[in-house]
């Protein structure tokens, strides 16, 4: 089982991943961030999105992150720039 620190490395990890790409990362990019193997760090992946209250959400049916507050991977009619970048979209 996940902990709590492990947890809160993942949720880092995503939001820089897509503060810095505008995309969500495939969990293996997020096992090779914890220096796990490919199937721990799906694990933890799963475990931080069922958390409750959690405000994102995994494609149906896959390990793909589609929503993670405040991003979105699919596009939106929320598009977000940043100083003069729009790479980003919203929930």
């Amino acid at each position: 089982m996940a902990k709590s620190r492990d947890l809160d490395k993942t949720f880092h990890f995503i939001i820089e991943h897509f503060i810095s790409t505008g995309q969500a990362p495939h969990y293996t990019e997020i096992a090779a961030s914890l220096g796990v193997s490919p199937e721990q760090g799906r694990k933890t992946l799963r475990k931080l999105f069922s958390t409750l209250g959690f405000p994102g959400w995994l494609y149906p049916k896959t390990d793909t992150i589609v929503s993670f507050a405040p991003f979105n991977s699919l596009p939106t009619h929320y598009r977000l720039t940043i100083d003069g970048r729009q790479k980003w979209f919203g929930q």
